[in-house]
């Protein structure tokens, strides 16, 4: 078997990932689907509070925990607070980048952002995989304060 056959294909996600929902499911596993090993990098809190404006309800550490128990999930990090972290993404070498379907990236800007630190991967933005897939984080929190809170 030739060197290039038994490369195993790489696919990277990164996501804040708190309050685990199935639209993270749905996303990881058709992440998962692109390769034949899935890395993810959870977003740092500081991250977190800076582009969500709260903090996140379980910490980085939690949130990786949870993460690494996933059968679809090989490998997990966690980001740097700063944002993204290039040498993290060049050490683990990534195949694919997915994007999730509410991520603000923009698939080209990010392409070729990565091709400037020398990392030549595709991007993909990965659909909602059903109309239902709306569940966000933050409306479950609401969803909880009106029930328990009133």
């Amino acid at each position: 078997m030739s060197k290039e056959r038994e490369k195993k294909i790489r696919v990277l996600v990164g996501g804040v990932f708190d309050i685990l929902h199935v639209g993270h499911i749905h996303f990881l596993s058709q992440a998962k689907q692109l390769g034949d090993e899935l890395v993810v990098i959870v977003a740092h809190d500081e991250t977190v509070v800076r582009r969500k404006g709260r903090p996140p309800i379980n910490s980085m550490h939690e949130r990786a925990e949870v993460l690494k128990a996933l059968k679809m999930v090989d490998e997990v990090y966690i980001g740097e607070p700063d944002g993204i972290s290039f040498e993290l993404v060049k050490r683990i070498n990534p195949d694919v980048v997915a994007l999730g379907p509410d991520q603000d990236f923009k698939c080209e800007e990010l392409k070729r952002q990565l091709r400037q630190h020398g990392i030549n991967a595709e991007v993909i933005r990965i659909p909602y995989l059903y109309k239902s897939d709306v569940a966000k984080t933050s409306r479950i929190i609401k969803r909880i304060v009106e029930i328990f809170c009133e």
